[in-house]
């Protein structure tokens, strides 16, 4: 599972480093502690080109007749989205990356559950694979939501949680945008050894366990890796 995650770079940085263009509409900062109903920065692609979009974490499937149905569609597992009525439209057309920093998971240790974040030792950006939806039902116009896949655990993240987000190489980003590809080849393909090792794991402070909670200092290494 993947329920909180940190994204905390501008839009700016993020356009720059992903080679997408910002059309977030004022979305301009990230958080360090994004969680599901919040509005996020997804890559989508429009017109042959790369553009980051902002969107609800937590997809509405276009045919919903209430938005609440996604808060329980922040994940969705890669080896059965295809096949679900939720989710099975989106993996064919409107498929996304999600860019994150990092991501918690709570450990469960003798001393009680602790959160525990998963980030690249290098500083760079994680890319999840993502899927997208336009809900035209509301009273407020379209309303773009996201959903974020996961996969089993692989390598050194078995000790964490046995679901992961389903990372993927930077070289596959526009194969899985591309909605005239097949995306089979990748939902059936866990990350890679490479991208999983170059993950450091390190626990931090309970406070990412509150959404009012913002800022840096969650992330900051507190005691011995889970």
């Amino acid at each position: 599972m993947c329920g909180r995650y940190d994204s905390h770079r501008s839009t700016a940085d993020l356009s720059t480093y992903l080679d997408a263009e910002d059309d977030t509409d004022g979305l301009s900062a990230g958080r360090y502690n994004t969680a599901p109903t919040q509005r996020v920065r997804i890559v989508v692609r429009a017109d042959e080109r790369r553009v980051l979009r902002a969107a609800t974490w937590g997809l509405v499937p276009f045919w919903a007749k209430d938005s609440r149905i996604g808060q329980r569609m922040i994940n969705a597992r890669a080896e059965t989205a295809a096949a679900k009525p939720a989710f099975r439209t989106a993996v064919r057309h409107t498929r996304a990356l999600v860019p994150m920093d990092g991501w918690y998971e709570w450990v469960t240790t003798p001393a009680g559950r602790r959160p525990s974040y998963q980030t690249p030792r290098d500083g760079g950006v994680l890319t999840a694979a993502g899927l997208f939806s336009v809900w035209d039902r509301g009273p407020d116009g379209p309303l773009l939501t996201c959903t974020i896949l996961t996969t089993g655990a692989v390598g050194q993240l078995r000790d964490v949680h046995e679901r992961m987000p389903l990372l993927l190489d930077p070289a596959d980003g526009d194969a899985w945008l591309d909605p005239g590809s097949d995306p089979t080849r990748l939902l059936g393909v866990p990350p890679g050894g490479d991208l999983v090792s170059a993950l450091e794991i390190r626990a931090v402070a309970p406070d990412v366990g509150s959404v009012r909670n913002e800022g840096p200092h969650l992330v900051n290494p507190v005691g011995a890796a889970p």
